[in-house]
């Protein structure tokens, strides 16, 4: 599984060195042009680089127009076409009419599932494994915690295991699209990630976690990670500077994040 984690652009450069791709978010592009040219950078250097449509940070995807000069302008691996939050017919219509408007981008298309049932996240999965290049599920459907409900209310919990029971359920009903490679938007809990090893076509993550966490100074737990998640966006302490310490945090915390997944 590649992993990507969101940096500060104090460690965009360090970044290189412990992310397998580089992962960025659009709506920085225009505030921070330093953050921009490091992906552009990034592509001549012949890496992977995937484009967000920030929606995570924005409530709402990127404007469409702006995203797809971007798109055109940097040639990402792949990109996240616009979506909707928890609207399957929305985001269905919104991959149509983006895919429609800009037929000729580079890159592949990623298609995030959106819904708030199982059925409606169904139709949404369906559609995207027909039509996206690369299908994208994320860490924090409210649908989640509904299925994970002996967990009496921890959100966080609820979240890591009902993404793991969503993908088991796609597979027990013959749903999972092995042909397509899937990438794992987020998390809530590390540990969530050391069920996945023997899924294929699971083949990203992108988690600002241990990066967030190392900045706010805390440290992963030997083998679990953390028991909470900051609330704090990446995307809110990209300008932030980093200490020694901090970044003793940052990196201790990247490792064994990795040795989750390969544990």
């Amino acid at each position: 599984m590649l992993v990507s984690h969101e940096s500060p652009i104090s460690m965009l450069d360090e970044s290189r060195s412990y992310n397998d791709y580089d992962y960025a978010l659009v709506h920085l592009f225009e505030e921070e042009p330093e953050y921009y040219n490091f992906f552009k950078v990034s592509k001549t250097l012949g890496r992977e680089v995937l484009l967000d449509n920030s929606i995570f940070e924005l409530g709402h995807s990127f404007d469409p127009k702006k995203f797809a000069k971007y798109v055109e302008e940097l040639e990402p691996t792949y990109y996240v076409v616009p979506d909707v939050l928890e609207d399957s017919q929305q985001t269905c219509s919104s991959f149509n009419k983006f895919t429609l408007n800009y037929p000729d981008l580079p890159g592949l298309k990623i298609g995030v599932v959106q819904g708030k049932t199982y059925q409606e996240l169904v139709e949404c999965y369906r559609f995207m494994a027909k039509h996206a290049d690369y299908i994208a599920i994320s860490f924090d459907y409210s649908w989640y915690e509904t299925i994970a409900f002996d967990d009496f209310g921890c959100k966080l919990q609820q979240q890591m295991k009902g993404r793991r029971r969503f993908i088991k359920m796609l597979i027990d009903d013959g749903l999972w699209d092995y042909s397509k490679p899937h990438h794992l938007l987020g998390c809530s809990l590390a540990q969530e990630f050391k069920d996945y090893k023997f899924v294929k076509g699971i083949r990203s993550v992108d988690t600002s976690n241990p990066i967030v966490a190392g900045l706010l100074g805390k440290r992963y737990y030997k083998g679990i990670g953390l028991l909470d998640k900051p609330k704090t966006l990446l995307a809110d302490l990209i300008n932030s500077s980093v200490d020694e310490e901090s970044k003793r945090d940052i990196l201790y915390n990247v490792d064994e994040f990795k040795k989750l997944i390969l544990d």
